[in-house]
């Protein structure tokens, strides 16, 4: 594959809010799409510090009414109607990846490398994203929509007695996926110019 397809995939990438409970693939191939980002994403000294979660059908839903119990016991009562709309929007899809870093797996590479051990959690961070990055545009080249939230810490000590994680495993971000009910909203894009400089290159003809 050229860089140039691998670009357009990252291009068309997009994040959808309307999705529905459907799956264009089986639950079978979500897995080996996971799989294959955990196997092949890189890491700080390979310290392969990322783990993730997949929870589709009831055990998605099941997610979603964990968060909007958590939500309603801090959201002001007058906004909780539009709150809660926009939370079963996100039950309302098919499934959810939770992204994890384990600070065990942290704590050990930053006595190994006591060095960089300031730099680590963040490099750990970097590496998450990137796994965040490459689930969500796969998933999306297979036919689903999805978006990205943040209901974490709010969530984390029930997600973690509900499917006996690990506490040492810090949620990161939930990867909401779908079938498609709508387009996205239009892109918009700040100059490239701003955020890009280059230095000892060749000036173009």
């Amino acid at each position: 594959m050229s860089s140039k397809a691998f670009l357009d995939i990252i291009a068309t990438r997009r994040t959808f809010y309307q999705l529905g409970p459907q799956s264009p693939i089986s639950d079978l191939r979500i897995q080996e799409i996971i799989h294959q980002v955990i196997l092949n994403v890189p890491s700080a000294f390979n310290s392969q510090t990322t783990r993730v979660v997949l929870l589709v059908k009831q055990e998605h839903v099941k997610l979603w009414d964990i968060v909007k119990e958590a939500v309603k016991g801090v959201a002001p009562a007058e906004q909780w109607s539009n709150t809660e709309t926009k939370l079963k929007g996100f039950q309302d899809a098919y499934g959810t990846v939770l992204f994890f870093d384990d600070r065990t797996a942290i704590h050990e590479y930053q006595a190994k490398f006591q060095l960089y051990a300031p730099k680590i959690p963040t490099w750990a961070v970097q590496s998450n994203g990137m796994h965040q990055l490459a689930v969500w545009t796969a998933l999306e080249q297979e036919g689903f929509g999805a978006n990205l939230q943040h209901y974490n810490p709010l969530i984390d000590a029930k997600i973690a007695a509900e499917w006996k994680i690990s506490g040492d495993w810090e949620l990161s971000g939930q990867l909401v996926f779908g079938n498609r009910l709508s387009e996205p909203n239009q892109k918009t894009y700040k100059p490239v110019e701003d955020r890009f400089k280059v230095f000892g290159a060749e000036s173009p003809n």
